[in-house]
């Protein structure tokens, strides 16, 4: 879908990848890990730890990703889409960021 409009729109298209997206998402619910192997406490074997922040593997650190950018992109006025609920004017799927316009200015931009 997204091709096919910025073909008829005649838009650039650009890709970025977020090599920092998981690192910056934020929980929603209380996660526990177990003591990673190497680094287990030998006094307290039976405990674990409890995140403060999301990591990467985890099932809900994608989730945690999309909610915090998509909050952004609707704070700086952008809107989502109808039909594809990912499309933002800008199609983002997990770290993968594709955006295109007709201003090469505005791409440019928008990547800053």
């Amino acid at each position: 879908m997204l091709l096919a409009f910025t073909s008829n729109m005649k838009f650039m298209l650009y890709q970025m990848d977020v090599k920092s997206a998981f690192l910056s998402g934020y929980k929603s619910e209380e996660v526990y890990v177990d003591q990673p192997l190497g680094f287990e406490d030998p006094h307290l074997k039976d405990h674990v730890y409890k995140l403060r922040k999301v990591l990467y593997g985890l099932k809900q650190t994608p989730r945690a990703w999309y909610e915090r950018l998509s909050k952004f992109l609707i704070e700086n006025g952008f809107t989502r889409g109808k039909v594809d609920t990912t499309l933002f004017v800008i199609q983002v799927y997990v770290d993968d960021i594709v955006f295109g316009d007709t201003s090469e200015k505005l791409c440019k931009d928008f990547q800053a």
